[in-house]
């Protein structure tokens, strides 16, 4: 007796790590695959081959500690195996089907009567039209024509998490399963179509910006559900296999600005919360941002998903927030966010492992119900905004009648009291009239004098007008002599500036700012006409810099100093132009001393300054020999 307990306790490690086999049974339709029946082992990012992986010990493979196995680790080949019992007398047919659409890669290897593999493959990654069923699961067909225990193994790799729900069913099982969850689809997408032309004819009816934001997010949700669930891919794009990769992420972010937009405009969140207001429009910049990085730089992080419970709760909490400001209209607006929530959350925890919360096709599709029931409390808070706003147009048209009815009151006592000040008004005005009428005829007697004074008037302004043209000629002339006497003197100081020893106060009378310098400059740069320097073109436009000067074929822009002697010079222009004028009427023999003291401007500056001047009057000591006095400008260009 003792050895036998020791050998049962001996045996009992090799019975726990034992994998069971599944049966294929006429009294059971469908089974799926858990616990000890479904083991797994992580391969890595260079994936074995089967023949490796056969010639590996049987304790390589874990059983699984859940009722579901998944990869946790994207991007990371699994190898995953059962072991089925076949019945070759059941006069049915059986198939393997993968409950999870987002596996990328799933290659099975099925095993046949000769105890020979052969490959299926499998995937998002692949067209929609290589598969065998054109289901939006993945389905191999099981050979059950010979008897007896096989194993099958199936390596997968995915981008995101994924759930290796492995089910034997039966075709008929299948049909009716399949049937009934294509209805069940039906009538989820035909909801929301119904719920967008409802609120499409209500936006072009009332013109609120609300239904546009309201039609937005469910059409968002509409294909966020179809992109997660498969249906998408079957119907829409089955042959873009690499944007159905992340095309779930365009309708998710869709889905978050168009709620916190259409949050804003049914609660009035500008109004009525400012702050709240400012903190949804950061939030809606911060989530396209996202997309974009994510679209940009590294769309693996599409797969953060649970980033949404921020502008879930920032909605949430806004409905919260306003309807205890007393806004009646939120309170289904709380409602339906409260169920899309308790939804998010509980997808939430069960990704986290909390695999309790796993309550089979219920959670599954729980968060396309809360989708569901949210859209009817939404459709609800948007007809109580109306019916609220109704009635308080009610009240302000009752507030308006009963105005108005004072209003006549009010009129009506007035016109009597007007009526009997007109009464007295009148007679005053005839009193006054008889009165006036007396006044006349005295006037009558006294226009006749002012109209013989009027006439010695007349003469004596006609002579004054005379005069006056005459003293209008004499200023006309006088205006002339002015100008001509300005220009004259202009002439002079320039010519003196020019010539004549000055100093800088004095020579800055002629060029007194930049402006100035830059205009001399740009007359006597493009004084025969402009021609750009890369291209040669003749026409161009005003640049963006003072004077500069911008071609209209290649579009350079040519600076008023470029190619100039002043260009990338540190020092003041109008500074610049007077150093160049006073080492040409010196010949050059000023020392950079004496200008760093005329200047103001350090030594070294003005020597390295006076050195270039001085170098190009030497290249150009034959032109300078026959140049007047304003031959400092030769040195210039």
């Amino acid at each position: 007796m003792r050895r036998i307990v020791l050998l049962l306790l001996y045996l009992m490690p090799f019975a726990t790590h034992a994998q069971q086999a599944v049966g294929v049974s006429a009294q059971e339709d469908q089974h799926i695959f858990t616990f000890q029946e479904i083991q797994w082992l992580e391969d890595g990012r260079q994936p074995h081959t089967l023949e490796q992986i056969l010639a590996l010990p049987d304790t390589a493979f874990k059983a699984s500690r859940t009722s579901t196995p998944g990869n946790s680790k994207p991007n990371i080949y699994y190898w995953y195996r059962i072991k089925i019992r076949r019945n070759p007398g059941l006069d049915k047919q059986y198939i393997l089907e993968f409950f999870d659409q987002t596996i990328d890669d799933l290659q099975a290897f099925l095993p046949d009567s000769n105890h020979q593999y052969h490959l299926v493959q499998l995937g998002d990654a692949y067209p929609f039209s290589q598969r065998t069923f054109r289901h939006k699961n993945f389905e191999l067909k099981l050979d059950n024509s010979y008897p007896g225990e096989s194993v099958y193994y199936f390596r997968v790799r995915s981008a995101q998490t994924a759930d290796m729900i492995v089910v034997l069913r039966s075709i008929n099982k299948f049909i009716a399963y399949a049937l009934t969850e294509y209805i069940t689809f039906g009538l989820f997408y035909g909801m929301i179509l119904i719920f967008c032309f409802y609120n499409l004819i209500m936006f072009i009816t009332m013109r609120q910006r609300q239904y546009l934001w309201y039609i937005l997010y469910i059409i968002s949700v509409a294909f966020f559900e179809m992109s997660t669930d498969g249906i998408a891919y079957q119907y829409i794009w089955p042959d873009a296999p690499r944007w159905n990769q992340y095309a779930y992420a365009v309708p998710l972010c869709c889905m978050s600005v168009f709620a916190l937009a259409f949050t804003r405009s049914l609660l009035y969140v500008r109004a009525r919360a400012p702050r709240l207001n400012k903190l949804i429009i950061g939030v809606i910049i911060a989530r396209v941002a996202f997309f974009l990085i994510c679209l940009l730089f590294n769309q693996y992080w599409f797969n953060y998903k649970f980033i949404e419970i921020v502008p879930l709760a920032l909605a949430f909490y806004s409905g919260i927030y306003i309807y205890r400001t007393g806004y009646r209209a939120a309170r289904f607006f709380v409602l339906g966010y409260s169920f899309l929530f308790a939804g998010f959350m509980l997808k939430f925890f069960i990704m986290l492992g909390y695999s309790w919360l796993n309550f089979g096709a219920v959670s599954y599709y729980s968060l396309s119900f809360c989708f569901i029931l949210e859209m009817f409390f939404l459709s609800f808070a948007i007809g109580d905004k109306l019916r609220l706003l109704k009635k308080k147009k009610e009240k302000a048209q009752q507030e308006i009648i009963r105005q108005m009815t004072a209003n006549a009151r009010l009129k009506d006592s007035i016109n009597q009291q007007l009526e009997q000040q007109v009464k007295e008004r009148t007679q005053e005005l005839v009193e006054k009239n008889h009165l006036i009428e007396a006044q006349n005829q005295e006037l009558l007697s006294q226009n006749s004098l002012i109209e013989a004074q009027n006439q010695e008037l007349n003469d004596a302004n006609q002579l004054l007008k005379l005069q006056s043209e005459e003293i209008l000629r004499m200023n006309t002339l006088l205006e002339e002599d002015n100008q001509q006497l300005l220009h004259n003197v202009e002439k002079v100081s320039r010519a003196r500036a020019l010539s004549a020893p000055v100093d800088f106060e004095e020579f800055s009378r002629t060029y007194p700012d930049n402006e100035s310098c830059f205009r001399f400059l740009a007359e006597l740069k493009w004084q025969q006409g402009y021609h750009c320097y890369k291209c040669g073109h003749e026409h161009y436009f005003a640049g963006h810099a003072p004077f500069s000067r911008r071609c209209s074929r290649c579009s350079y822009e040519e600076s008023v100093l470029a190619n100039t002697i002043f260009q990338n010079t540190r020092i003041p222009i109008n500074k610049a132009f007077y150093i160049v004028f006073l080492i040409y009427t010196s010949k050059g023999k000023i020392s950079s001393h004496k200008l760093s003291e005329l200047l103001d401007i350090r030594q070294s500056t003005c020597w390295s300054y006076q050195h270039k001047v001085k170098s190009v009057m030497e290249e150009r000591k034959k032109e300078l020999k026959t140049a007047d006095a304003g031959g400092w400008s030769k040195l210039v260009l």
